[in-house]
């Protein structure tokens, strides 16, 4: 059996091919790079909203305690009767 030898228009069709299939190779590796990092970045958010979501639950479940409550006033500016409050208006 005799192969015969392939022509010079299908060697530049063969290689044509070849260089596309490396080309959107290479692009589907960069955009794989590109997933992997917004997914990263998102893992991150999900695990900084679970934190702040423990956060609130135990705020919640513990919102009859005084010492919370009197943390919450202090973060919002209250203060206690009889009790003077200082604002630095320096800066």
């Amino acid at each position: 059996m005799e192969f015969k030898r392939a022509c010079f228009l299908t060697k530049i069709v063969v290689l044509a091919l070849l260089i596309y299939m490396a080309t959107s190779l290479l692009d589907l590796r960069g955009k794989i790079l590109d997933i992997q990092l917004q997914r990263d970045e998102l893992a991150e958010q999900v695990t900084d909203q679970q934190l702040e979501n423990r956060k609130l639950a135990d705020a919640i479940a513990n919102s009859d305690d005084p010492e919370m409550l009197e943390r919450v006033a202090r973060d919002r500016g209250y203060v206690e009767q009889g009790e003077t409050l200082f604002i630095d208006v320096a800066n």
